[in-house]
């Protein structure tokens, strides 16, 4: 079964300028509800080609060429899973109605990513059409989703991975991260993981335990996040 709706426009001549992603992000940054932003978002995502979201992909492929074949394999596995996920829940989600429901606040602070990509769309090198569709997919799960940017489960060089616990989120490279990725940490509801041999949080805790661990976390082991 396809992920894709035989319905979807491509908007090649859309976005071929960043005047128009600037435009685009300034609609989403008015969004007040979680709901009213997945449903702007939506509506630019749906209007990519099946052909967009494989080029992106194929493009990652090509900046991990270099690394190990078993660690590369992993991660183009990880990567396509998230994209083509993320791309068929903003349809389903669409095709539900779901974004009705959602009606918590989007924060200043939240707010505020778009500002963020639309510079770096200016900024960027590359297919600015793919470009933006990168942090429209990852403004999707960090803000709507309130997730992290990158996959649960995804392993990073070195062997640690994002990981959900007690319902709270940790990433290995939530302080670390460079380039692209590090415009997006800011805005991402992980926590940045503990150092090596503290003890992750009980499971099965209290909702009082959950708050009490995070405390500790910021109190003793100096997070940023």
């Amino acid at each position: 079964m396809s992920f894709f709706s035989k319905e979807t426009k491509n908007i090649s001549e859309t976005f071929a300028s960043a005047v128009p992603v600037a435009e685009a992000c300034r609609d989403l940054g008015s969004a007040k509800t979680r709901g009213e932003l997945g449903k702007k978002i939506a509506a630019l995502v749906l209007a990519y080609s099946p052909r967009d979201i494989r080029q992106m992909m194929t493009n990652f492929g090509n900046t991990i060429r270099d690394i190990s074949p078993e660690y590369r394999a992993e991660l183009e596995t990880a990567i396509t899973g998230h994209l083509l996920g993320t791309y068929q829940d903003i349809r389903l989600a669409e095709q539900q109605g779901s974004f009705a429901r959602m009606k918590e606040p989007v924060t200043a602070h939240e707010r505020s990513y778009w500002e963020m990509v639309a510079a770096q769309c200016k900024a960027g090198p590359g297919d600015l059409r793919l470009r933006f569709l990168k942090f429209l997919l990852a403004g999707y799960c960090m803000i709507v989703r309130q997730e992290p940017g990158h996959p649960v489960g995804m392993r990073f060089p070195g062997g640690d991975k994002v990981e959900r616990i007690d319902g709270v989120y940790y990433c290995p490279v939530r302080e670390k991260a460079n380039d692209v990725d590090a415009a997006l940490c800011p805005f991402c509801p992980a926590h940045q993981t503990p150092a090596v041999g503290y003890l992750k949080p009980p499971v099965n805790a209290s909702e009082h335990r959950k708050q009490e661990f995070i405390d500790n976390c910021y109190r003793y082991h100096n997070f940023n996040g």
